[in-house]
């Protein structure tokens, strides 16, 4: 008897992973972020690798800043493609709205470049991104798990920490620190 109710148990278990597991991976076309893993190998490399300039690099001396009402942010910008693009579209004003108490996001005018961009990645706290299944900014107050579609832009060097306060929608300037 006893037998029979662990492998009942151990069967139940098995099958609210499975669920679970089936769940995560289907949520790419219904929310913002889909967690499901892959290969971390294809992300490292994207973060390590030196192609001319095409992928993430903390050598950019490019800073932008993000004002609004409750103060500033300062973002450090990567050197990629998709980061440069972005570039392009500065000055911007846009609304930015809380998404899973972990990120700010905001729809942009149009989509950038994701020329030479990684199948995804693992953002930070403080990370600038870009959503390219939705065409959405993303800055993350929270740790999060591993994103497909999601291209690192930059890094929050101060501020972060008002971005989490924030509790409604707020609209906010993004210009470029000359």
């Amino acid at each position: 008897m006893k037998k029979m109710l662990v492998l009942s148990f151990a069967l139940l278990m098995f099958l609210s992973l499975a669920v679970y597991d089936s769940h995560r991976n289907n949520t790419n076309e219904t929310s913002p972020l889909s967690t499901t893993p892959i290969e971390s190998e294809l992300t490292e490399s994207w973060n390590e690798s030196s192609n001319g300039g095409d992928t993430v690099s903390n050598n950019s001396d490019v800073r932008i800043k993000l004002l609004f009402d409750n103060g500033e942010v300062i973002v450090k910008m990567y050197d990629n493609p998709t980061s440069r693009d972005f570039l392009t579209l500065l000055p911007l004003t846009v609304t930015f709205e809380d998404y899973a108490g972990t990120e700010k996001i905001s729809l942009l005018e149009r989509r950038l470049s994701t020329e030479d961009a990684p199948a995804g990645s693992d953002p930070s706290v403080g990370d600038f991104t870009y959503y390219s299944p939705w065409g959405n900014l993303a800055i993350f107050y929270r740790d999060f798990g591993y994103s497909n579609g999601l291209i690192i832009l930059g890094n929050i060097e101060s501020g972060a920490e008002k971005l989490a306060n924030i509790g409604s929608d707020f609209t906010v300037k993004i210009e470029k620190i000359e």
